[in-house]
């Protein structure tokens, strides 16, 4: 039986959240962007700027091959010998978190990962999905290894709330639900995203409740 964990709401500041924004992490952060890669506003590039975070870059982000991307995710963490000590926190957005689903199916070293922030996977099965992502169907389900917590919008324009909803209890996620906030990307405004920050500590610490 799939353990689906309750959804709460976001909060406001990353002091009601119970932690700072400002610390970087002592296990290694690797981030994970969607389709396209993420740009220069995009709260994963001010974490990368700001906590030294490591983006995992793609060979092809415009045309990106489901097992490519688990093949090269497979590879960053192998080659990372801070893991054999420390476990990752990796930190996705949009087509990242399918694939960190994916890898997670797959990787027989899943162990170098101790958590994950999943933000706003994509329904990409709906019909409506750009040709380009049509082989990361049927999205990956199976419970993953590892801690983890999804962040969803009540309006993305990529996934309907009941598919994202379906998709973290699948996955053994915690869910929780930011509000009306589109794709949680630079068009959202979150600016470098505090609340988010905070709750990447909260996951990585493995402090509940969310």
């Amino acid at each position: 039986m799939t353990e689906t964990a309750p959804a709460t709401d976001l909060p406001t500041d990353a002091t009601s959240a119970g932690l700072p924004d400002t610390r970087s992490l002592a296990a290694p952060v690797y981030l994970l962007p969607g389709w396209l890669n993420s740009d220069p506003d995009h709260w994963q590039s001010l974490w990368e700027r700001q906590f030294g975070d490591q983006r995992v870059e793609q060979a092809d982000w415009q045309w990106p091959r489901r097992g490519d991307w688990m093949a090269r995710l497979d590879e960053v963490l192998q080659q990372d010998a801070r893991l054999d000590d420390t476990p990752a926190v990796l930190v996705a957005h949009s087509l990242g978190c399918q694939l960190v689903a994916s890898w997670a199916e797959h990787s027989q070293h899943t162990h170098r990962v101790a958590a994950a922030l999943l933000v706003a996977p994509p329904d990409t099965e709906r019909d409506d999905m750009p040709p380009q992502l049509h082989n990361w169907r049927p999205i990956r389900r199976s419970r993953l290894p590892f801690r983890s917590l999804v962040v969803v919008s009540s309006n993305d324009p990529f996934c309907a709330l009941e598919r994202s909803t379906a998709m973290a209890a699948d996955w053994g996620a915690h869910l929780v639900i930011a509000g009306a906030l589109g794709h949680l990307n630079a068009a959202s405004g979150l600016g470098d995203w505090p609340e988010g920050r905070a709750l990447l500590h909260r996951i990585a610490d493995n402090r509940a409740p969310w």
